[in-house]
């Protein structure tokens, strides 16, 4: 049986393929069009997933859309007219894209795709609930939804069994724990739907000051973490803004404008709004553990890209195991879509747990032969070394050890938002520059934002307090004391961006300003080469992880295609590039004129 998933009109769009029940392939539309966040109808990712399947649309069982468009279109309406005649600015906005593209989806699945056959249309949060669910390793688990908002729901919880999951409780629009990060986002001027993670990023600078505030009185929480938001703040019902005048009064200072300096004030707004979330999803996970009394928790959903509070929710212990799928967001909601119709429209089974998730690491998107490596490497007269797949591992390990910055490019792409090993940047953790380096030099990022170390599984509870793996880095964990290094009292006194002066770590380029890590693990099992480079890094140095990042610059997806990867590496400060058994060293490259048009390079595999 094969089944299409589609998520689209949002952010993220996204297709994933299941075949025979199995995971065949997934991918963001932006990897594709080279737009970040591309909403548009997934076109290229489903075309890709079909390709890589080697089947034509007719051979598709079903089509299955993520969301209900009549459903979001009745709160749309619904809302606006509650807030007439504020919503009127909001409404002519939203209205012509609905009327034109989204209230006509099988038409445009239909066509897009050449598909006549079935198409469903799962709820928004039943898709996240299946795609947290289905591809987990456990028999029965509770689950959790956390986003913005679907068609009217904002979370959920629910619970998992065989090839059935159900959902029992819900919050409901305008209350939203994903909508108030958000409106915080924009407060603290940063991109609503793609800066969250700065936010994060931000708040170890501050110190929640305002935290009371907030809970005085922007969110009321009650004991079972369910809650209702003060909607006279808050402006994203009815208008183009998320906050509103009163908002920016009650903290006293105005939505900072992006790109402009961060005080810090806005810090500590970070650092109390994060405090917050982690009581609600904490007073969350307790109460439906206390409500299934299931021992095992899955969740999805954007705001379970929250690492930090995914990484409380694990040491509290609530559940027995955590299961957190990789893509949360709305891309996440393709691959749920679809097992919703494998398990619950066509009521196919589901196999038995073999201790191990079905998310095959993530490693759901295109790969890319040595060929057509190769072919495009000659075509833009690369200068390259082909090297025996042995001698990778080695060969890269030296390179690192000798401080060099090197973009990694191997086998099937991510599917979701961190790079694993597929599409990364690569560094020595032991760098006391290597941080500064990354941020102002290749990713053209701020340079308060933290870098992931990916650590060998094995190893991963010798350098973090983690007991657990972290394959999909959706995890943070605190360096370990015997890698800690003395602070004095004079730089234990610095505040906010000052703090970046400070090594507070043995992996100083890993270790974010209060002690934590945001930690990938990786196994030989999942992606041995990857696996055998960081070991031979620890043969060479004694340190068993490196930094990773994604292979990217700020405001770009991650990189798709070779063409992709040798346009980041040539327009950024990347001393090598390692593109399957090619090393190319750009003290070599000539300055030239590489090709920007992604579908003229070649075929994907």
């Amino acid at each position: 049986m094969n089944i299409l998933g589609i998520s689209a009109y949002y952010h993220d769009s996204a297709a994933c393929l299941l075949c025979g029940g199995e995971v065949a392939a997934a991918a963001q539309e932006e990897r594709f069009t080279r737009r970040k966040h591309d909403p548009a109808f997934p076109y290229h990712a489903a075309d890709y997933c079909l390709r890589e399947a080697g089947i034509e649309p007719a051979m598709l069982d079903a089509v299955a859309f993520y969301d209900k468009p009549f459903l979001k279109f009745e709160r749309l309406l619904m809302t606006y007219l509650s807030y007439a005649p504020a919503g009127l600015p909001s409404f002519l906005l939203a209205m012509p894209v609905w009327l034109k593209q989204k209230l006509w989806l099988s038409e445009i699945i239909s066509k897009e795709l050449g598909f006549d056959g079935n198409i469903l249309y799962p709820r928004h949060h039943e898709s996240h609930a299946a795609a947290a669910f289905f591809p987990s390793p456990f028999d029965e688990a509770a689950i959790l939804t956390v986003d913005g908002v679907g068609e009217w729901t904002t979370a959920s919880f629910g619970v998992g069994r065989g090839n059935r999951v159900e959902l029992l409780r819900d919050i409901r629009f305008p209350h939203s724990l994903g909508l108030l990060y958000s409106a915080f986002t924009y407060f603290c001027g940063f991109k609503v739907n793609s800066g969250e993670y700065k936010l994060m990023g931000l708040a170890p600078y501050g110190e929640p000051k305002y935290a009371a505030l907030i809970k005085d009185n922007l969110v009321d929480i009650k004991e079972d973490g369910s809650f209702r938001l003060n909607l006279k703040y808050f402006g994203y019902m009815a208008g183009l803004r998320m906050t509103n005048r009163r908002f920016a009064a009650l903290f006293g200072l105005p939505a900072r404008k992006p790109e402009t300096q961060l005080t810090q004030e806005y810090m500590d707004i970070a650092k109390s709004i994060q405090v917050v979330t982690e009581e609600i999803m904490l007073k969350t996970a307790r109460h439906i553990r206390s409500e299934t009394g299931l021992r095992n928790l899955c969740m999805s959903g954007g705001v379970a890209l929250n690492c930090v509070a995914n990484g409380k929710i694990v040491r509290e212990k609530i559940f027995d195991s955590v299961w957190i799928q990789p893509a949360a967001g709305d891309a996440g909601g393709a691959l749920g879509a679809a097992y919703i119709a494998l398990h619950h429209y066509f009521g196919k089974p589901r196999p038995s747990s073999t201790g191990r998730d079905r998310q095959k690491a993530s490693y759901l998107g295109p790969a890319f032969s040595t060929r057509d490596i190769e072919t495009y490497l000659k075509n833009n007269n690369a200068p390259f070394e082909q090297l025996d797949e042995a001698d990778i591992p080695t060969r890269v390990a030296k390179l690192i050890t000798e401080g060099n910055v090197i973009g990694w490019f191997q086998g099937r792409m991510e599917f979701g938002p961190r790079a694993l090993g597929a599409r990364s940047i690569i560094g020595d953790p032991r760098s006391r520059h290597m941080q500064s380096t990354m941020n102002l030099k290749i990713k053209f990022r701020e340079s308060f934002r933290p870098f992931a170390p990916t650590v060998l599984e094995e190893r991963a509870g010798d350098y973090f307090d983690i007991d657990c793996p972290s394959p999909y880095m959706l995890l943070t964990a605190q360096v370990r004391d015997e890698h800690k290094v003395p602070v004095s009292d004079d730089d234990n006194q610095r505040i906010g961006l000052d703090k970046l002066k400070v090594i507070r770590s043995k992996i100083p380029a890993v270790t974010h300003v209060d002690y934590s890590a945001r930690i990938q693990s990786v196994s030989s099992t999942d992606n041995k080469l990857y696996h055998d480079m960081i070991a031979a890094f620890e043969r060479l140095t004694g340190c068993g992880l490196v930094i990773n990042t994604s292979f990217n610059v700020r405001g770009e997806p991650i990189v798709c295609t070779p063409g992709d990867a040798y346009r980041c590496f040539m327009r950024t400060q990347m001393d090598y590039l390692v593109m399957g058994p090619f090393l190319l060293d750009k003290k070599q490259q000539s300055e030239i004129d590489v090709k920007d048009d992604w579908e003229k390079e070649f075929p994907l595999d």
